[in-house]
C-alpha cells in the first residue's frame, strides 16, 4: 500500500433479530342455530378469499386452528376462548415529551392488553454500518392522583427496518376509572441516521367469561396473523344452514320422496326453498310463529311446490340439476312481506290469503278447472262481457341482467345476461336489472331471466269480467279457458242444447263453422268439475256435431268450448275474485302460456298461434290525462296518452263535450278532432266541467276500447272541511276535498280570533304559505282557540275560505311528560339531578390542568397542623396560570381541611376558572362544602357559570344544591336558573315544596306539593273564578255564564237554575222557593 492511502471500508447492514408474532383470535357468529355445519372442513374456511386447504387437502394457509359449534341448546364452550376482548386501535407516536393518555371506566374489565412498538429501529453509524439499536417505553397507571410504572418494554440492541409490535398484558387493575398512559423513556431521534420512533398501536379490554352462546352457530379461529402482514384478516364459510323441518317422506340429500306423505315432519337441512319459508313463516323467534302457525299455512301447496322445485333440469353446462335452490344469508332485520315475497321469487309464485289460511300460486302448468264463455259470463251496461287489457310495449323486457352470487367468482356477485336477440332486433333493446334471490347457481340465474323475459313477451293480455254462481268454482290461481266469440272472430264457445247419448251427438246453442282440414276438438266440463274433450267427427247441422266418444258427465245445459286448428286456446290464470254489490263475482285474470316452463326449462322453441281470426285490433287507449294553461284570456288544455302497443296505421278520435249531464247544466259537444299522435291541444276554452273521450281506430274502421277523463276549467272549490290534528304545542291543518284534483293546492292563514269576513282575513290573518297541508307551532297556549282560514287555489284562481279552530292538546299529564322528557334531555339538567360527588371540585380542577401542559406558571401554599395521626388540619391554595398559541387559562383551588379520627371530616373547597380558546370562553366558579360524621355526609354546592363559544353555545348557569347522603342513599334539594339563546329555565328540586308566608305572627302554607300532589290551604282559596265564566263563590254556589257575562247556570245546594240569553230564568229543579 502506498505511504499515506487509507483503508476502504464497505459499509455493512446487520440482519434483522426482532420478530413480531401476533395471532389472530376471534368468534364469528354464523347464524341461528342448529345448522348443518361447514360443507368440506377447512376447505370451507376462506381467510382473505383464500380457502385453508385446497381441494386435494393440501395446505394454503399455515397456522390455523378452528372450532365449529351448531348452535344447539345445550352445547359447550369454546376451546381456548376464555375471555372476551374489546379493541380499540390507537395508532399515535410516541414521544419522550409526549406520552399518551387513555382512560378506562368500564368496571367488568379485568385485564388489559397494551400493544407497543416500534414504526423501525436501527442506527447509521459515521462508517455507513447498519446496527442495532435500544428503546425503551414505560406504561404508567395513575392511581389516587399518582402515576407508577407497571410495566417497561425494553428492546436492547434490537434492529427491524419495519414495524415491530409487543403486547404486554396488565393485570390487578385499580379501582374505575382510571388513567394509563404510555411514556418513552428513550430520548427522541434527532438525526436520519437513528431511527427508533415509537408508537402505541393498540388497546384491548379484556373480560375473564367463559360463553357458549346456546343456540347459536359460531366458529372460533384461532390464525397466525403473521402471514398477512398489515392486511386485516377478512373470513367466509361455506356452511350448509339451518336445520328446518321438512317431510317425513323427504330424503334432502337425494331429493326424493318416498311413498304418500301423512303430513308429519321431521329436522332436516335443506335448500329448497318450499320448506325454507315454512321455517320463516312458523319460527316463533325470528319468524311469524307468534302470529301464525303450521294450521295456519297451506303446507300441502308447499308439498307440491318442493316436488317442482326438485326436479331436474339441465344447467346449461352438460349437467343436471334441482330446478330451484335457494341458499341465503339473512343478516338483517326486514319487513315479513319484503322476506316473503323474495323467498316467493325464487319459486315462481305469489303468496295469498284465503281468509283462513296463507297459500300459494306457483306459475307452472296446470289442468284449467273452469272454461267460461259468452254464455255463461253477465254482460255489463257497456253491453261489454269480456274486458281485455295489455301490458306496456316499454314494459317488455327482452335483455336482463340477473346478479346472483357466484361460487366460481369466490363467492361474490356475478351478472349473467340473459337476451332473446329476436326481439331485440325488432324492437331494439329494452334491459331490466334484477337480482336473483338466494341464487348461487348460474344455471339457476339463466332461468331466472329467461323466465322474466318470457313472461312479459308471451303474457301479454289480462281479461276482466263478472259471472253468477260459477265464479265460485274455481280459486285464485286456477287456470280458466275464456271462449270469447267476439274476441276469437268465430263461434268458439256457448251452452248444449241437447244430449243424444246412442249418436253421441249434441245439439248446440249456436251455429259454428268447422275447419275444412285438420282436428277439431271439443272440451266440456264434467260433473266431478273435471276437465273433458273430444275430437269432432262430423257436422250434420250447422248446430249439431258428431263426436268420437260421448264423455261421461256432458249434459243438458253444460258449457262446450271449441278448440280450431286454426286458433290456439287462451288460457288465463285468475288473481282476483271479488264479490259486487249485485251478486255476482267480478274476476280479473292474467294470460297463461303453458309452454313457458318448456321454454325456460327445457330450451324448446314455440311459436304462438293467433287466439283471433280478426284482423290487429286497434289497442285501448291508456293513461289518459289533461293538463290545462292559460291562453290569452281564456284557457288551454293538452291531452296526452299512450297504448299498450303501436300497430302502424292508427288514428285517435277525439271528443270533447261540455256540462253536468244535468237539467241545469246538459251535456253539449264542444268539438271533435282526429290525430295520429298520442297528444293533442284544444285552445280558447271558457269555464265549464268538461269531458273527453279517446279511442283507436285502424284502417279498416274498426275502433279500440274508448277512455274517458273529466276535468274542470273553474274557480276550485273551498275545501270540505279543514281536519285539525292536534299535538302539544303545535296544530296539524289539512284540508280535505271529496274529489281530488292534482292542480290544486291550498292557501293558509293564521288568526288568534274568529274573523267575519274575506276582507277582515286578508286584512288581520297571518298568512302561513301555501301547500296542501301545514303544521302551526310555536309559543301556542293551552285552553285557547286558534282559527285557520284556508283557500284553494288553481291555476283559474282562488276559492272562498274555508274556516275551522283548534286547540292544543292540554291534558296535564301529556303536557308535563314532554316538557320533562325536554329538561331531562338537557346536559346541564341531567348535571343538575345528579348526585354530588365528594371529590366534584377535585375532578373539575383536574380536568381543566389537562387542557394544556406547554407555557405554565403555578404557585402552591400549604398550611398544615397535627396533633397526631388522629386530629389534623390543612389549608392549600393552588393557582395556575397556562398560555400558548390555542389556548389561556387561568385557575385557583382553595381547600380548607379538618380531620378528627377517620369518621368526623370536613372541607371546603373551591375552585374559579377563566379560560379563553379560539373556539371560545368560559368563566366559573365552583364551591362545596362536605361535612361528614360516622358515614352520614351533608354537601351544599353552589356553581356559577358564563360561557360563549363561536359554535353558538352561549349560555349562563347558577345552581345552587343542598345534599344528605347515608348508606348509598341521597337526598337533595336545589334550585338553578339558566338562560340559554332558545330559552330560560328555573328548575326546583325537592321531596317537598311549599311557599311560606308570615302571617298574624304566625307562619302558614299557602300550598305545598309533595309526593305529586299540590294542597292549597282553603283559607287562600275562598272562591273560584276562570275568565269570569266559571264562578264558584264562597258559600259554594256555581255559576255558568256566557260570553257576555249572561248568567247561564246556577247551582245551589237546594236547585238548579237555568237562564236564557236575556237572564229570564226558564228553568228550576228542586226548591222552587230557593
Amino acid at each position: 500500500m502506498a505511504k499515506g492511502q487509507k483503508k476502504q471500508h464497505t459499509p455493512r447492514e446487520e440482519r434483522d433479530n426482532l420478530k413480531s408474532v401476533q395471532e389472530l383470535s376471534v368468534i364469528d357468529v354464523i347464524g341461528e342455530g342448529p345448522i348443518e355445519g361447514p360443507v368440506n372442513g377447512l376447505q370451507s374456511l376462506l381467510l382473505n378469499d383464500t380457502p385453508v386447504l385446497d381441494p386435494q387437502g393440501e395446505v394454503n394457509i399455515h397456522g390455523v386452528e378452528a372450532e365449529w359449534r351448531a348452535g344447539e341448546d345445550d352445547q359447550s364452550p369454546l376451546t381456548g376462548f376464555d375471555g372476551s376482548a374489546s379493541e380499540t386501535l390507537i395508532q399515535a407516536e410516541v414521544t419522550h415529551d409526549k406520552p399518551i393518555t387513555r382512560t378506562i371506566t368500564s368496571e367488568v374489565v379485568d385485564r388489559l392488553r397494551v400493544t407497543v412498538g416500534v414504526q423501525a429501529l436501527q442506527q447509521t453509524t459515521d462508517k455507513g454500518d447498519r446496527i442495532g439499536t435500544s428503546v425503551q417505553m414505560d406504561i404508567q397507571i395513575q392511581a389516587n392522583g399518582i402515576w407508577s410504572t407497571v410495566k417497561s418494554v425494553i428492546i436492547n440492541d434490537g434492529k427491524r427496518t419495519s414495524a415491530y409490535m409487543a403486547a404486554v398484558i396488565i393485570q390487578n387493575l385499580p379501582p374505575r376509572p382510571f388513567n394509563i398512559r404510555v411514556v418513552r423513556v428513550t430520548e427522541d431521534s434527532t438525526s436520519d441516521t437513528l431511527q427508533n420512533k415509537t408508537v402505541w398501536q393498540g388497546l384491548t379490554e379484556i373480560i375473564n367469561i367463559t360463553n357458549a352462546y346456546p343456540g347459536t352457530a359460531l366458529v372460533g379461529l384461532k390464525v397466525d396473523a403473521d402471514q398477512f402482514g398489515s392486511q386485516s384478516v377478512s373470513r367466509k364459510f361455506h356452511c350448509e344452514g339451518r336445520i328446518v323441518r321438512v317431510p317425513s317422506n323427504y330424503n334432502p340429500k337425494t331429493r326424493t320422496y318416498a311413498g304418500l306423505w301423512n303430513g308429519t315432519f321431521k329436522p332436516a337441512y335443506t335448500n329448497n326453498p318450499a320448506w325454507i319459508i315454512l321455517d320463516l313463516l312458523t319460527h316463533p323467534r325470528y319468524g311469524l310463529g307468534q302470529r301464525i302457525g303450521i294450521a295456519d299455512v297451506d303446507k300441502w301447496t308447499l308439498y307440491a311446490i318442493a316436488q317442482y322445485c326438485d326436479q331436474k333440469v339441465p344447467n346449461g353446462f352438460g349437467e343436471d340439476e334441482p330446478r330451484m335452490t335457494c341458499n341465503v344469508y339473512l343478516a338483517d332485520r326486514r319487513k315479513a312481506y319484503d322476506v316473503i315475497s323474495d323467498f316467493c321469487s325464487v319459486m315462481r309464485c305469489m303468496w295469498v290469503w284465503t281468509g283462513q289460511r296463507m297459500t300459494f300460486i306457483q306459475d307452472r302448468p296446470t289442468d284449467k278447472v273452469w272454461t267460461y264463455t259468452n254464455s255463461n259470463v253477465v254482460t255489463d251496461n257497456k253491453g261489454l262481457q269480456f274486458t281485455y287489457s295489455y301490458s306496456a310495449a316499454k314494459d317488455r323486457h327482452n335483455a336482463v341482467e340477473v346478479r346472483f352470487i357466484d361460487p366460481q367468482n369466490g363467492w361474490n356477485v356475478s351478472v349473467e345476461l340473459v337476451e332473446d336477440k329476436a326481439d331485440i332486433a325488432k324492437n331494439g333493446r329494452k334491459v331490466l336489472q334484477m337480482d336473483a334471490f338466494g341464487c348461487t347457481s348460474r344455471g339457476q340465474a339463466h332461468r331466472t331471466g329467461l323466465w322474466v323475459i318470457q313472461t312479459e313477451l308471451l303474457e301479454t293480455q289480462m281479461v276482466s269480467f263478472s259471472v253468477g254462481a260459477e265464479g265460485l268454482r274455481h280459486t285464485p290461481g286456477d287456470i280458466i279457458e275464456v271462449c270469447d266469440n267476439d274476441y276469437a272472430g268465430a263461434s268458439i264457445g256457448g251452452r248444449i242444447v241437447a244430449v243424444d247419448v246412442v249418436a253421441s251427438s249434441l245439439t248446440l246453442d249456436r251455429d259454428i263453422e268447422l275447419p275444412g282440414t285438420g282436428n277439431t276438438t271439443m272440451s266440456f266440463i264434467g260433473h266431478d268439475g273435471k276437465p273433458l274433450s273430444a275430437g269432432v267427427v262430423s257436422q250434420p247441422e250447422k248446430n249439431r256435431v258428431i263426436l268420437s266418444s260421448l264423455p261421461e258427465g256432458v249434459v243438458e245445459g253444460s258449457v262446450w268450448g271449441l278448440k280450431l286448428p286454426t286458433l290456439r286456446r287462451r288460457l288465463f290464470r285468475c288473481m282476483a275474485i271479488q264479490e259486487k254489490e249485485d251478486g255476482t263475482f267480478a274476476i280479473s285474470a292474467l294470460q297463461h302460456v303453458p309452454e313457458k316452463e318448456a321454454i325456460v326449462d327445457m330450451g324448446a322453441t314455440f311459436r304462438p298461434e293467433s287466439g283471433t281470426l280478426n284482423g290487429v285490433t286497434p289497442p285501448a287507449v291508456q293513461h289518459l290525462a289533461v293538463d290545462t294553461s292559460a291562453d290569452s284570456s281564456l284557457y288551454q288544455a293538452k291531452a296526452t296518452w299512450d297504448t299498450p302497443r303501436v300497430i302502424k296505421g292508427v288514428r285517435f278520435i277525439l271528443r270533447l263535450t261540455v256540462g253536468a249531464e244535468t237539467e241545469e247544466d246538459p251535456t253539449c259537444l264542444v268539438t271533435t278532432a282526429t290525430t295520429s299522435e298520442n297528444e293533442y291541444t284544444f285552445h280558447e276554452l271558457p269555464y265549464g266541467h268538461y269531458t273527453l273521450t279517446v279511442s283507436a281506430i285502424n284502417g279498416y274502421g274498426q275502433q279500440g276500447d274508448p277512455a274517458s277523463v273529466e276535468f274542470d276549467i273553474d274557480l276550485p272549490e273551498p275545501p270540505d272541511f279543514i281536519e285539525i290534528t292536534p299535538a302539544y304545542f303545535s296544530l296539524t291543518v289539512a284540508p280535505r276535498q271529496k274529489v281530488y284534483h292534482p292542480e290544486v293546492s291550498f292557501e293558509f292563514w293564521f288568526s288568534e280570533k274568529q274573523l267575519m269576513s274575506e276582507d277582515q282575513v286578508l286584512a288581520e290573518a297571518q298568512y302561513l304559505g301555501r301547500g296542501s297541508m301545514w303544521i302551526k307551532d310555536g309559543l301556542m297556549l293551552l285552553g285557547t282557540d286558534y282559527w285557520f282560514y284556508v283557500r284553494s287555489v288553481n291555476l283559474v284562481g282562488k276559492s272562498a275560505f274555508a274556516e275551522a279552530s283548534g286547540q292544543v292538546k292540554s291534558d296535564a299529564e301529556g303536557v308535563l311528560e314532554l316538557l320533562k322528557g325536554k329538561i331531562t334531555a338537557n346536559l346541564l339538567n341531567r348535571e343538575f339531578l345528579s348526585t354530588i360527588e365528594n371529590d366534584t371540585v377535585r375532578r373539575e380542577f383536574e380536568a381543566a390542568l389537562r387542557i394544556s401542559e406547554t407555557n405554565v406558571q403555578q404557585q402552591l401554599e400549604t398550611l398544615k397542623s397535627t396533633v397526631n395521626v388522629s386530629v389534623a388540619a390543612e389549608l392549600e391554595t393552588i393557582k395556575r396560570t397556562t398560555a400558548d398559541e390555542h389556548n389561556a387559562v387561568t385557575l385557583q383551588m382553595d381547600t380548607l381541611k379538618t380531620q378528627i379520627n377517620t369518621d368526623i371530616t370536613s372541607r371546603i373547597e373551591a375552585l374559579q376558572r377563566a379560560s379563553s380558546t379560539v373556539e371560545g370562553s368560559l368563566t366559573e366558579k365552583l364551591t362545596q362544602l362536605n361535612a361528614t360524621v360516622n358515614g352520614q355526609g351533608v354537601t351544599v354546592q353552589e356553581i356559577s357559570r358564563a360561557q360563549a363559544m363561536l359554535n353558538d353555545t352561549v349560555a349562563a348557569l347558577k345552581s345552587f344544591r343542598v345534599q344528605y347522603q347515608a348508606n348509598g342513599k341521597a337526598a337533595i334539594a336545589g334550585i338553578q336558573l339558566s338562560a340559554t339563546a332558545v330559552q330560560s329555565e328555573i328548575l326546583m328540586m325537592a321531596d317537598r315544596f311549599a311557599f311560606l308566608n308570615p302571617y298574624n305572627g304566625s307562619v302558614t302554607l299557602p300550598f305545598v306539593l309533595q309526593n305529586g300532589q299540590v294542597v292549597l290551604a282553603d283559607t287562600f282559596v275562598k272562591s273560584l273564578n276562570i275568565n269570569d265564566r266559571f264562578v264558584v263563590d264562597t258559600a259554594g254556589n256555581v255559576q255558568i255564564r256566557d260570553s257576555a257575562r249572561n248568567v247561564g247556570v246556577v247551582l245551589t245546594n237546594k236547585a238548579f237554575k237555568c237562564y236564557d240569553d236575556y237572564s229570564r230564568k226558564r228553568v228550576q229543579v228542586g226548591d222552587l222557593l230557593a
